[in-house]
């Protein structure tokens, strides 16, 4: 196992992207393979993980994955010369209440591997005070290692003086000082960053990441302060596939499926046979399941009612073979879906569901659902972990509840999923059975 790092911040919003992918694009230019990870629920960032690094980034999950998981997925790096791994919301942030190896936080997954910290600063409206932010982050858990930091937002070389001259004092190791560069900043949306492939300007966005980080980041020190993992990488943990030849929808309107889970498809034996509903595809009629994953529906309304030959080809299938949905696709299973202007556009109606997009309300958060009745892949009875992150609001769920939902904290929550005949669909993305 390579040596590897956290890259990690504060807070949300303080440039842990951007430093991440200007790292991934730097090393990969200078002739180090860097593997890339990802701490937490997040589909977008791995994608963009995938296109500096040129390797597929994998998700580090520890209130919804056991140390076992985690160590299985460490293996993804054995040929690598680095390891980076991107936190998600500030370094200490996850919830109340641990799960299978924590509680989510990115610092979880340091303690576990030992791979020390390197903090993003937003030093933005302050100089040595920034000292007392890195002295704080570095002396809160014993188990978690702070190398150093990176200063971003930096105004002028005074101000980068001045900040230096307090992490001096606090013993703070600083490997860089980013100015700001609005020019590589990647664009957002309703529920975060643009997916990598909907980026017109990826490869200019990740080559002007990889020099502008080259220039302000001591890229040998930073490098020099990796750490092998304590965390041995084992074989990856068997993974159920869904079914032996698996119609996985496949575009930009449905795009969200976690790596570990393809990888353990594909290592348990299945065929994954993608397609388009956005190109008027059907699922392959070879196929013993369907599977519609999440994504952005509400984009693609208009051209997901005109795909006719999608919608009767899923009807069809449904007849004989189970087909199951999450969050995006769960939607278009639905009777209708009402987008952002107020439009209704009907849907594949194998479920009664009609989810609108005009009525935003922000779902998010952790989910442990026992299941009611059986999906592809997982009887009746199975106990999952996922995670729920949408704007949709239900306006009509008239079918059979699919399972018993709750959040991280135990507290039921309304949104069940839903059954009829052999489709089912959930409003969370599946990570991992619970043990």
């Amino acid at each position: 196992m390579p040596d590897g790092l956290i890259i990690s911040a504060p807070a949300s919003g303080t440039g842990k992207t951007t430093l991440t992918l200007g790292l991934l694009s730097a090393f990969r230019a200078a002739g180090v393979t860097v593997q890339p990870f990802k701490n937490g629920p997040d589909y977008i960032d791995p994608a963009f993980h995938g296109a500096a690094s040129g390797r597929l980034s994998v998700n580090l999950e520890s209130w919804a994955m056991g140390c076992d998981r985690i160590a299985g997925l460490l293996s993804a790096a054995e040929d690598a010369d680095l390891v980076l791994a991107e936190g998600s919301m500030g370094l200490f942030d996850g919830v109340a209440a641990p799960g299978e190896a924590g509680t989510g936080a990115s610092a979880d997954i340091a303690a576990l591997t030992g791979w020390p910290v390197v903090l993003i600063l937003d030093v933005s409206g302050q100089a040595q005070s920034a000292a007392a932010v890195a002295a704080g982050f570095a002396t809160l858990r014993a188990d978690v290692e702070i190398a150093g930091v990176v200063l971003n937002r930096v105004a002028s070389p005074r101000h980068e003086a001045l900040v230096r001259d307090g992490m001096a004092r606090a013993g703070i190791r600083v490997f860089g000082a980013l100015p700001r560069k609005a020019e590589i900043a990647v664009p957002e949306r309703h529920l975060g960053l643009i997916q990598a492939e909907e980026t017109p300007e990826l490869d200019r966005i990740v080559a002007e990441a990889g020099a502008f980080i080259a220039a302000h980041v001591d890229l040998a020190a930073l490098r020099g302060a990796a750490r092998p993992s304590t965390l041995a990488a084992t074989p990856p943990l068997p993974v159920t596939p869904p079914g032996q030849r698996i119609a996985l929808a496949r575009d930009r309107a449905f795009s969200f499926v976690y790596p570990h889970l393809l990888d353990g498809w594909r290592r348990a034996g299945a065929e994954i046979l993608p397609f388009s509903p956005l190109a008027d595809e059907a699922p392959d009629d070879s196929a013993d399941c369907c599977w519609l994953p999440g994504g952005y529906p509400e984009l693609h309304g208009g051209a997901l009612a005109a795909a006719g030959r999608f919608r009767a080809g899923l009807r069809s299938f449904a007849e004989t073979r189970p087909v199951h949905g999450e969050c995006g696709g769960y939607m278009a299973m639905g009777a209708g879906l009402v987008d952002r202007e107020g439009a209704r556009h009907e849907m594949a109606g194998l479920l009664g569901l009609v989810t609108s997009f005009a009525k935003r309300k922000m779902h998010l958060g952790y989910r442990l659902a026992a299941l009611d009745a059986a999906i592809p892949g997982h009887g009746a009875g199975a106990r999952l972990r996922g995670h729920e992150f949408h704007y949709s609001t239900i306006l009509t769920q008239p079918d059979m509840p699919l399972a018993r939902v709750a959040d991280a904290g135990g507290d039921q929550v309304a949104e069940t999923g839903s059954r009829r005949g052999l489709a089912t669909g959930t409003f969370f993305h599946l990570i991992a059975e619970a043990t």
